[in-house]
């Protein structure tokens, strides 16, 4: 419980607001359905749903405080009018937890690709260097070794604010968090206290959300925009909105590449499926991770750690020991075959992750591709990434993802809407995913590699607002095993 007067004493007010400093406010929450006495209740203006609208609602469960972005309308009720709801939001929960990325030290990571990697790499590297550490991921969420469920890339302001208490409590030093588009332009990282922030990079991707390219990039940007002085940003040089983001920044700029000069850099050797070859400054090690863009995240890793204060030595030594984030070029040799497992969804991770099969392979197998695009998304990526694949596979399979709300048939035209004449015979049209796999693996002979894209983590597929069981991996592998014994 705290005073009004605590929870708000950051957030700005506007004249006509009437209320209570004293009040006592047990609790806070954007969701009109766990509105309980004496709680405080921030009314957020959504994509799909006002919570203006219900403002009448939570008054009569009990909500004791209202903030919004309208003038007060009722009686008996503290009426805190603000700007932007959910922007208060964000203050409010953080001094409702007593600000708890004040008492740890959180880096954020933001970038259309890489993100759950970097997050996820520099976790098991605090956890290997000895200290407790949080994670906050698309695919998972841990307080030290203690496995959380992940629905979103960023959880709301109110539930992370809480996930970041509960990880001060356990004694946690670090926490490692993927900012996604989505949770910085709706304000849900507002109010928190960044030591430090990483950009990977930025493609096409989320424009079905932020309408252009630009927006898309803006609201990254604006990460950066709100860092401290006190804080780092390490961006990506070699991709060409990297120093764009740092245009503003009061934090201190640090650079990393492959291609530039910058403060961290690295340089790839020679790699195979197995992990690759990369020299680090003057070290070269061995790393179990593959492709030139996982050498972009390995590098980001080092010099998140290294501007934490971790020596060069100790940072090497275990990053050579870490392996591939779950969906992410997740690979097995099962029976003769190759099969990956890749989370690439958008047009650039996909042609990355079949440069890199490429570049590897010998040409002297077949590299079949099962692919789809996710429902209720951006449409405008479908046909690019259907034309990537045939272009950069040797017989491409195209499928469902998670439908959604969308009819798979329909998806599946607007992909092959990108698919020239002279590729069509190296198509094949399946929208059952797993008939699609099975499909995959009778045309596949020893030796052959098959990369089934688009869900990777994933261990559903949400078809109509239902979610059914589905493991990509688990059913490349049963399916091989089946049909090679």
């Amino acid at each position: 419980m705290k005073k009004l007067e605590e929870l708000i004493s950051d957030i700005r007010i506007l004249p006509a607001s009437r209320f209570d400093g004293s009040t006592v406010v047990k609790g806070i929450t954007m969701d009109s359905r766990k509105v309980q006495p004496g709680f405080a209740f921030v009314a957020i203006r959504g994509s799909q749903v006002d919570g203006h609208s219900y403002i009448g609602q939570v008054i009569a469960s009990g909500a004791t405080t209202i903030i919004a972005e309208t003038p007060p309308q009722e009686e008996g009720v503290n009426w805190i009018q603000v700007p932007l709801g959910s922007e208060a939001l964000g203050w409010m929960a953080s001094a409702f937890y007593d600000h708890p990325s004040k008492q740890l030290k959180l880096i954020g990571v933001t970038g259309t690709n890489g993100k759950t990697t970097v997050a996820t790499l520099s976790y098991e590297l605090f956890i290997r260097l000895g200290y407790r550490v949080g994670l906050l991921s698309t695919v998972r969420n841990r307080i030290h070794d203690k496995e959380l469920s992940a629905t979103h890339t960023t959880p709301d302001a109110v539930s992370l604010n809480a996930l970041l208490a509960d990880m001060v409590a356990d004694g946690c030093d670090f926490c490692f968090m993927e900012c996604s588009s989505h949770a910085i332009e709706q304000r849900r990282i507002a109010g928190l206290s960044f030591t430090g922030g990483v950009f990977t990079n930025l493609t096409h991707d989320h424009l079905d959300y932020h309408l252009t390219f630009e927006a898309y990039r803006d609201a990254k940007k604006r990460f950066f925009d709100t860092l401290a002085e006190d804080a780092f940003a390490l961006v990506n040089k070699d991709d060409r909105n990297g120093m764009v983001m740092v245009q503003n920044t009061r934090a201190t700029k640090y650079t990393y590449s492959l291609s530039s000069m910058s403060d961290f850099r690295a340089k790839m050797l020679e790699q195979d499926f197995n992990g690759m070859l990369l020299k680090i400054g003057e070290t070269e090690a061995w790393y179990r991770l593959i492709g030139g863009f996982n050498a972009y995240n390995l590098l980001a890793v080092y010099g998140t750690a290294f501007l934490l204060g971790i020596k060069e030595e100790e940072i090497i030594g275990h990053l050579t020991q870490l392996g591939s984030v779950a969906g992410r070029i997740d690979s097995f040799h099962e029976n003769g075959i190759v099969g990956i497992i890749d989370y690439a969804h958008t047009p650039d991770a996909l042609k990355n992750v079949l440069e890199l099969i490429n570049a590897i392979r010998s040409r002297n197998e077949k590299l079949i591709t099962v692919v789809g695009c996710g429902g209720d998304r951006d449409k405008a990526k479908r046909p690019i990434m259907a034309e990537i694949a045939v272009r950069l596979s040797d017989q491409v399979i195209f499928t469902s993802d998670n439908p959604r709300s969308e009819n798979a048939e329909t998806i599946l035209d607007e992909m092959e809407a990108g698919v020239a004449p002279n590729y069509y015979k190296k198509t094949v049209r399946i929208s059952d995913r797993k008939e699609a796999i099975k499909a995959a693996v009778r045309f596949a002979e020893a030796g052959d590699i098959i990369l089934v894209a688009g869900k990777g983590h994933e261990t559903y597929q949400e078809i109509q607002g239902v979610k059914y069981p589905f493991d990509d991996k688990a059913i490349l592998k049963e399916t091989i095993d089946k049909i090679n014994n």
